[in-house]
């Protein structure tokens, strides 16, 4: 028991790692999509199915309500047969002579009694619904058949009265109270040869099968109920409507032996008859369970389309950030890698661009803090190794010169002088981290093409073009005098006569850097050899580089170094052989 609970207390923790491992931006995409789709399904399948129902509904009332309408036609189609039929037998000639000598005075004799029931048998036989006819005289005295109940007996003095008012109209008395297996209709007969007036009474009597084999309208479980002006029953397929008084009232819904059913009704103008059709509701929305299944198929496919859809699209967002995720985390570790590429939407790739040039700028200035920690600990030695004993180097110089100068020399004790110039501006430790200004940097070049000079003595040549404005601005120590040094020994050195040197400075048009161009009419270069150049220049190494183009990329290193990268504009070639070379850069101004 206590192993059993220390696996529940154990358990009890579990929902929360189950929710952190799946707290993820591809599973919340998702649960998102499905919440939403599960919303919008429910939402359109109720709409959907309330209004179809709802058509359906309205279909199967406005049919049965048709039903109604053609059931209440062929009643009226059936009640005129009988008035026709009625009124042929009440306007006969011979019927109408007997019935006016009756009136005149002049009993009908027996023979003619007997033509009467002849005629009436042979009139009633083109019609299947009446059964009987009995003909009375105004005295209600019977006519025809010979012997029966009379008029009086059989219908009273009420439809007496009516069928008086109604003169010669047929008038509907409904159940026959000497045998309900009949209807009766009476109709007072008018002599037309005596302005119309009342020569007797006609009294039909019709088989209530007549009205039920003529219902053909209506389904099988529908039930119909047809009343007459008195709300008498003239058919129906309902036994026990007799024991439910509910029908006739004007209500919409009925409930009748546990089952609930619609009431629909339509009334004869002609008759004032009405007939009821009950309708199961069941029979009314029928459709709708397979309305329900279409409806809960569609929406599953729907949703399984919409799933895996959702899936693609949660994958195809959240894989890439994955990818970036884990390329960080390797970052973290100390591998500052690049993202690859891939398929995704614009903000991921956004994303993963900005980080890749974040890592390429990270790795960009890594390296430039190594090369140049690497540069300044050369510097340091070489100045430490060059700074052993500085005194005893100038003093020396010092010596040579005084030595010269009173041997006459002049020409050598100025050189001594250059060099002394030289070596105290390249030894002695820099001011501000190796800036100084134009002014300084062309003093130092001076001094070198005055050694130069007593070199190649006429066979060189200088010319130093600046704008006064530029002197003093800031630039690195030794940035320009390796270029000079590099167009002397390479551009001049097989020089013969004539050599020339032109440096100028010159400021930008916006006065926010300034060009630097060192040109000599030296023996020039081929383009595979400027190409060699630029593959040194543009070398992404800070191992030193020796041979041709060392000075140019040992200068071009530095302006990296020291110079953003977005304000410079590195060293450029421009050379033909036999014609010279022009070398270029642009740096920023400085004050």
């Amino acid at each position: 028991m206590i192993k059993i609970s220390e696996k529940l207390v154990k358990k009890g923790s579990d929902p929360v790692k189950f929710f952190q491992r799946w707290n993820t931006l591809r599973n919340q995409i998702l649960a998102v999509y499905l919440i939403v789709l599960l919303i919008v399904l429910a939402t359109v399948s109720y709409f959907i199915f309330n209004q179809v129902a709802q058509m359906l509904r309205e279909n199967a009332e406005a049919h049965v309500q048709q039903t109604a309408k053609e059931a209440i036609g062929r009643y009226d189609s059936l009640y005129e047969q009988l008035n026709l039929i009625t009124k042929q037998i009440a306007t006969n000639d011979q019927l109408q002579s007997i019935l006016l000598n009756e009136r005149n005075g002049i009993p009908a004799t027996f023979q003619e009694r007997q033509d009467l029931v002849t005629l009436t048998s042979r009139l009633q036989a083109n019609a299947d619904g009446i059964y009987i006819t009995e003909i009375f005289d105004s005295d209600y005295d019977k006519l025809t058949p010979l012997d029966g109940p009379g008029l009086v007996e059989q219908i009273g003095t009420e439809y007496i009265k009516k069928a008086e008012q109604a003169r010669g109209k047929m008038i509907w008395i409904g159940d026959d109270r000497l045998n309900p297996d009949y209807f009766l209709v009476v109709r007072r007969i008018s002599l037309m040869s005596d302005n119309f007036e009342n020569g007797g009474y006609l009294l039909a009597r019709i088989n209530k099968s007549y009205f039920q084999t003529h219902t053909g309208v209506g389904a099988e479980d529908q039930l119909m109920i047809v009343l007459d002006h008195q709300n008498q029953v003239v058919s129906t397929n309902y036994s026990e409507f007799a024991k439910f008084e509910g029908l006739i009232d004007d209500n919409q819904m009925l409930k009748i032996n546990e089952d609930n059913y619609i009431r629909n009704s339509e009334t004869s103008r002609e008759t004032g008859w009405t007939v009821i059709m009950l309708t199961p509701i069941s029979r009314l929305t029928e459709g709708l369970p397979v309305l329900r299944t279409i409806i809960a198929i569609a929406g599953l496919i729907g949703f399984i389309i919409f799933l895996i859809f959702s899936l693609f699209l949660s994958t195809y967002i959240t894989k890439p950030i994955n990818r970036l995720t884990d390329t960080m985390r390797q970052a973290g570790k100390g591998t500052l890698t690049l993202s690859p590429a891939s398929i995704a939407p614009n903000e991921i790739n956004e994303l993963n661009n900005t980080y890749n040039q974040l890592a390429e700028q990270t790795n960009y200035l890594i390296q430039m803090v190594y090369e140049k920690e690497l540069i300044k600990s050369r510097t340091e030695l070489k100045a430490l190794q060059a700074q052993i004993n500085p005194h005893f180097l100038f003093n020396t110089l010092d010596l040579l010169y005084w030595s010269l100068d009173e041997k006459g020399e002049d020409d050598l004790a100025e050189m001594v002088i250059s060099m002394s110039n030289l070596f105290r501006y390249t030894i002695t430790p820099p001011k501000e981290d190796e800036w100084v200004t134009l002014r300084e940097e062309l003093e130092h070049i001076k001094q070198y093409m005055m050694i130069m000079k007593m070199r190649f003595d006429e066979r060189l040549t200088y010319c130093i073009k600046i704008d006064p404005e530029l002197l003093d601005n800031l630039l690195p120590k030794l940035i320009i005098q390796p270029l000079i040094e590099n167009a002397v020994l390479h551009g001049l050195s097989d020089q013969i006569k004539n050599g020339l040197i032109t440096l100028s400075v010159e400021a930008t048009d916006d006065n926010q850097a300034m060009i630097i161009t060192v040109a000599d009419n030296g023996k020039g270069m081929s383009k595979e050899k400027i190409e060699r150049i630029y593959q040194k220049i543009n070398r992404k190494s800070g191992v030193q580089i020796s041979g041709d183009g060392m000075a140019l990329a040992n200068v071009e290193r530095r302006l990296q170094l020291y110079y953003n990268p977005e304000q410079v504009e590195g060293i450029s070639i421009s050379s033909e052989e036999s014609k010279g070379t022009l070398v270029q850069f642009k740096i920023p101004i400085i004050k």
